[in-house]
């Protein structure tokens, strides 16, 4: 990304998310826990042991969410749905379960996060231990529930799947007073094919919302997340699995924990390889830089007083002496004393004039 354009830092629980900080990664658990508790605190455990830092629910209720217009999407019908609601219903936990998964991430260390659906469960989320909420991507254009979770006053995560520019655009817009905000990119399609992840996409995001970006990544792929940690995303969200064969809609686009544990290393291997946003000489560099760099080297013996001239220099290895890039300011100096033929120049080789004094 274009360091003149980079976005400012956000903070989870006191946790920096930004450029140059390590990725923060979410496992969506989402509705993979098949609307059992058991499966639901099983799939915490193995959120910890992969080494994500935070988990994620899902709030809602068929009959809020869903009217009776509501349709299947062409996955879910394929994995078996036969009704949006009745789907629904069999994935879904009361605000009391959920609240009570809230207080067992924070048991194990992982930082509770969870996205609520319907405007009337939002202040049943809000006496919750929920660290940060998740927008999901169709409601980038709810207006009322995203303007109910920002008054929560706590760290938001906005998807964008589906979305337009100008809709993420405007979403930022009403985001605007949100101090802890980050938008991800996102493909809205389960699993998404690598020719359709988009990654690039983050780039944009960023440009028009000035926020932090990550990459909500329902790609079948454990390298994904460090594909887009190189190309810049801070966050990482991945669906997690007991098994990815299970039945449900969610399953065939998530990672098992095994996977998941990979995806977690690669993303960090990631984010190390990548460093900082700004070009320096490094600690490590140092000793083939000073093998390896050219210095401005004798042709000739040359005698104490002599004026240099172009004639006189040639540019070799090591880079001890005086930089080869110092040709033009060495040329026309005298030498404050010899210098041997295939020597390099030293500074006190070199009768520089002395600055003047100031008065006083």
């Amino acid at each position: 990304m274009n360091p003149s354009s980079s976005p400012r830092t956000m903070s989870i629980a006191g946790r920096s998310i930004g450029p140059g900080c390590a990725p923060f990664v979410i496992a969506e658990i989402g509705v993979n826990h098949d609307g059992d508790m058991a499966s639901a605190r099983e799939l915490v455990r193995a959120a910890k042991l992969a080494g994500a830092d935070a988990a994620k629910f899902q709030m809602f209720d068929a009959t809020m969410l869903m009217s009776l217009d509501a349709v299947l999407a062409t996955y879910q019908r394929d994995r078996g749905a036969r009704d949006p609601r009745e789907l629904l219903r069999g994935l879904q936990l009361t605000p009391e379960c959920l609240g009570e998964l809230a207080d067992e991430c924070v048991k194990v260390g992982l930082m509770p996060m969870v996205t609520v659906f319907s405007l009337p469960l939002v202040d049943r989320a809000r006496t919750q231990a929920w660290k940060a909420f998740k927008m999901a991507s169709p409601d980038i254009v709810n207006l009322p529930l995203l303007r109910a979770i920002s008054a929560l006053g706590r760290p938001m995560v906005v998807s964008t799947g589906a979305a337009t520019r100008e809709e993420v655009a405007r979403a930022a817009q009403w985001l605007a007073p949100q101090q802890d905000l980050a938008f991800l990119q996102c493909t809205s399609s389960y699993p998404t094919r690598d020719d359709c992840a988009a990654i690039g996409g983050m780039h944009e995001i960023a440009s028009l919302t000035g926020r932090i970006v990550g990459y909500s990544d329902h790609t079948a792929s454990i390298d994904t997340g460090a594909i887009a940690v190189a190309a810049g995303a801070s966050i990482l969200e991945k669906h997690l699995t007991y098994d990815r064969e299970a039945k449900g809609p969610d399953h065939a686009a998530s990672l098992d924990p095994r996977q998941f544990a990979a995806y977690v290393q690669l993303a960090r291997r990631a984010a190390r390889m990548v460093g900082g946003a700004t070009k320096e000489l490094q600690d490590v560099e140092r000793d083939v830089r000073r093998v390896s760099r050219q210095s401005l080297v004798a042709v000739r013996d040359l005698p104490s007083g002599h004026v240099v001239t172009p004639a006189d220099l040639e540019v070799k290895r090591p880079g001890t002496g005086v930089c080869a890039s110092r040709f033009d300011e060495v040329v026309g100096r005298r030498l404050a004393r010899s210098v041997a033929a295939d020597r390099v120049l030293d500074e006190a080789d070199i009768a520089w004039p002395v600055a003047a004094e100031t008065s006083l």
